[in-house]
């Protein structure tokens, strides 16, 4: 009479337990609470400080492309790999030290000369056609020519005759740039890229 070695049969055991169903736990509650402050601490503290950010209009200077209380995403990574181009549609943090954000159409680049005559923009000497500023409120005001000084921007708001712009506070430090305004999501009925 052969008796099969131990090791065999303790194998057997094992095999066996293998084959049966695991029962997965649920974490319940406390999973549930760990992964929301992970997705949470990821949102906001790496996607909102510096990849995109939703901002709310609060003024009229925009209007018609943005009324107030519009609600509008920034990209805020874009300016790390290229410069700001004429016609982006920028949020940035004012110049004086009041820390406001505000959002301006960038018009004018380092380099470029700059004037408002009867409300037109001429850029070079150059009139500009700009089909986006607010017809229903024209602007009649003058801004003597002026050169947009190295690592700046030259903005204006698209309701030219109702916006504190880089007429009133000069041309814009390319550092106090948050990003670039590229789709408004709110009101659900004016959805779209800007």
């Amino acid at each position: 009479m052969s008796e099969k070695p131990y090791y065999q049969e303790q194998h057997f055991q094992t095999s066996t337990q293998e084959r049966r169903p695991v029962r997965k736990k649920g974490g319940g509650a406390l999973e549930y609470l760990v992964i929301l402050l992970i997705s949470f601490a990821l949102v906001f503290g790496f996607v909102r400080p510096f990849v995109m950010e939703a901002f709310w209009i609060p003024s009229g200077s925009m209007i018609p492309t943005l009324e107030i209380g519009d609600r509008v995403l920034v990209n805020k990574f874009i300016y790390r790999f290229t410069e700001p181009e004429r016609g982006d549609i920028i949020v940035f943090e004012s110049v004086d030290n009041t820390k406001e954000d505000l959002i301006k159409r960038v018009v004018g680049l380092p380099g470029d000369k700059i004037a408002v005559r009867n409300g037109r923009l001429f850029l070079n000497g150059e009139p500009q056609r700009e089909p986006y500023t607010n017809k229903k409120l024209p602007d009649r005001s003058f801004y003597a020519q002026t050169t947009v000084p190295k690592n700046h921007v030259f903005v204006m708001g698209d309701n030219r005759g109702n916006s504190a712009d880089s007429r009133v506070f000069g041309p814009l430090p390319e550092e106090n740039i948050e990003g670039e305004a590229f789709l408004r999501f709110w009101p659900p009925d004016r959805i779209g890229l800007l």
